[in-house]
């Protein structure tokens, strides 16, 4: 898919990189749009990738002494759903990360790749606006700001050249007596695009709101604000029928399109309902209900850790050579491949099944580094260096791991194709929180689909796996 793979050491080096702004480069962090755009034919004349996802300290999240939050560009949606920073002062966006696709996929994707992917139906872009939200976009001739809500000049397209890469986020954290809500409306319960979405923000003077923000995603080329409902709210105590008529109002600023996930009628008529869902949450100080207060991350160290040493270049012509169950490999092949590819076709370890190769089905979960991830989303160079863990490599010597041992006497295996995958999530939840809630568990496995609809056997297999550990 690429010729070159560079796993980049510091910012300074990427920036020298893309300084003669050619678009054969991309730059990648999780990389999971991209890779699914190139496998597609989507994406084409890609030459090099720069992957960042090795520089040190890209991942910080902190709010400094003017009461401004920085997110690095390697913030992974789980970095934010486990930050008790944003859980207190940006709790919109973390019920943002929250909703995008499943753990695996919040382990890679980054709030970063979210914002420069720019679909108008992205999670995490309008809680962002909402929050007034800036990009510091760094090159070799120097940092520009620019206003999130100026990033954006269509569907999908911005104002990031391509000699840029962003390097901060920065928002002004909520006040105390500021409240925000995210909602989204999708197909299906986890790992759907929004049909529409929505970010509230309230400030209030007791009950009376004396500013009121509301941004609708997925109604429009770009995010939008619902200006008459925003300006209709501005010192109203939310009552019924100020709720009532600021969704009314909300509804009318939609100036969506018919596509495969609704038509405009139901977009338009379902911002209302939201909208007012939103303002009844906000009244009734529900807002965050919808997060659990240990959220399943299957992830149990840093995603950049000491261990990781300059990993340079990957091109045909250099091996990848990386630990596989406490194995060393050395791949000469596959440097163009997936991760998933790599370790089927190159290392002989075919546990790992291919579903969907698309990130929803999670049958290829493998432990990279720690973290649960979707090997079919994950560059193969990117395992130069890296500690990866597969199926093979979870039993203990000729025991059974006792989350395999669970599977068997809980008859939660039916074709077993899917077993690997939820083998590997169950493991690395189990890893993190040893006495796993029911609701913990299915959100835990919301990446992991079965065919064979063989989930209450699977949701006992982990319960009984957890009592055994």
């Amino acid at each position: 898919m690429w010729k070159n793979y560079i796993n980049a050491e510091k910012v300074e080096q990427v920036l020298e990189l893309i300084a003669d702004g050619k678009s054969t480069l991309r730059i990648v962090a999780g990389g999971t749009d991209l890779i699914l755009e190139m496998e597609r034919g989507v994406r084409k004349g890609i030459e090099t990738i720069v992957d960042i996802s090795r520089i040190p300290n890209l991942d910080n999240i902190f709010e400094d002494e003017d009461g401004i939050i920085h997110l690095g560009p390697l913030v992974t949606h789980n970095d934010c759903v486990k930050s008790a920073l944003l859980r207190g002062k940006a709790l919109p966006l973390v019920m943002a990360a929250w909703e995008v696709g499943s753990p695996q996929i919040r382990n890679r994707g980054t709030v970063a790749g979210n914002i420069i992917t720019a679909s108008p139906a992205n999670d995490t872009i309008s809680p962002l606006m909402a929050l007034g939200a800036s990009l510091h976009l760094a090159s070799k001739s120097g940092i520009r700001i620019v206003r999130l809500k100026d990033f954006y000049i269509g569907v999908r397209k911005t104002v990031l050249s391509f000699g840029e890469m962003v390097v901060d986020i920065t928002f002004p954290a909520l006040k105390h007596n500021e409240q925000g809500v995210y909602l989204k409306n999708a197909l299906r319960k986890a790992q759907a695009i929004s049909v529409v979405n929505i970010t509230v923000i309230l400030k209030l003077n007791g009950e009376s709101i004396t500013e009121a923000v509301i941004t609708l995603g997925a109604v429009a080329p770009v995010i939008i604000h619902a200006e008459k409902a925003e300006a209709y709210l501005k010192g109203k105590v939310l009552s019924a029928d100020v709720i009532e008529e600021a969704g009314r109002l909300a509804g009318e600023s939609a100036k969506p399109i018919d596509d495969i996930r609704g038509s405009a009628a139901y977009r338009s008529y379902i911002t209302s309902v939201i909208a007012k869902r939103a303002l009844l949450s906000i009244k009734n100080r529900e807002n965050g209900d919808t997060l659990l207060k240990n959220p399943p991350i299957l992830d149990t160290q840093n995603t950049i850790t000491a261990t990781f040493q300059s990993c340079g270049t990957v091109t045909t012509d250099i091996p990848i050579i990386t630990t596989i169950n406490g194995q060393k490999y050395v791949l000469k092949n596959g440097q163009g491949k997936t991760l998933l590819r790599l370790l089927r076709e190159d290392a002989g370890l075919i546990g790992t099944k291919e579903g969907c190769a698309e990130g929803e089905c999670g049958a290829c979960t493998v432990h990279l580094d720690g973290a649960a991830v979707m090997a079919c989303l994950v560059p193969a160079p990117r395992a130069h260096g890296a500690n990866i863990t597969t199926i093979e490599g979870m039993a203990i010597g000729e025991k059974l791991h006792p989350v395999q041992k669970a599977f068997v006497d809980e008859g939660a295996v039916q074709c077993g194709y899917c077993t690997p995958g939820f083998v590997m999530s169950v493991a690395k939840l189990l890893e993190e929180n040893p006495s796993p809630s029911e609701i913990e568990i299915k959100q835990a496995l919301t990446g992991n689909l079965c065919r064979c609809t063989g989930y209450y056997k699977i949701i006992r297999a982990v319960e009984k796996a957890a009592r055994s550990l």
